[in-house]
Formats: structure tokens, C-alpha cells, sequence
């Protein structure tokens, strides 16, 4: 599926987000990589099998008052 050189990373790889865009929607909130992978705004993602991958994005820290 990739032309790109060096090629992107396939969607079943861990560093699959490294892939290069191919179409970006952010008024709708995603994006598609070369891969395949659909990639959400939350940073959750749809593989081209199907699977889902959860978002992960880290959490910040809760701040309370005194």
C-alpha cells in the first residue's frame, strides 16, 4: 500500500501512527494514514481489520484546592 521511501509502518506495527497522512479531517476529528489505520482526535483507532484501539492519550494530573 505504501510508496513513501523509507516506508511507513504497517498497521500492525507498534509505532504504527508514525505512518505519513493520506487524508486529515479535523472538523470531523480524524485522520487516515498510509497504513490504513483510521486515527481519532481522542487518539483512540481503527485498524484496517477491524480491530479497535482504545484512545491512550496520558492523563493529566488532578489538581485539587487546599
Amino acid at each position: 500500500m505504501c510508496q513513501h521511501q523509507p516506508l511507513c509502518p504497517t498497521a500492525e506495527s507498534a509505532d504504527r501512527e508514525g505512518a505519513r497522512l493520506v487524508a486529515h479531517h479535523p472538523e470531523q476529528g480524524w485522520s487516515l494514514l498510509c497504513n490504513g489505520v483510521l486515527l481519532f482526535e481522542d487518539t483512540g483507532e481503527l485498524l484496517p481489520d477491524g480491530q479497535i484501539i482504545a484512545p491512550h492519550r496520558p492523563m493529566g494530573s488532578v489538581v485539587t484546592a487546599a
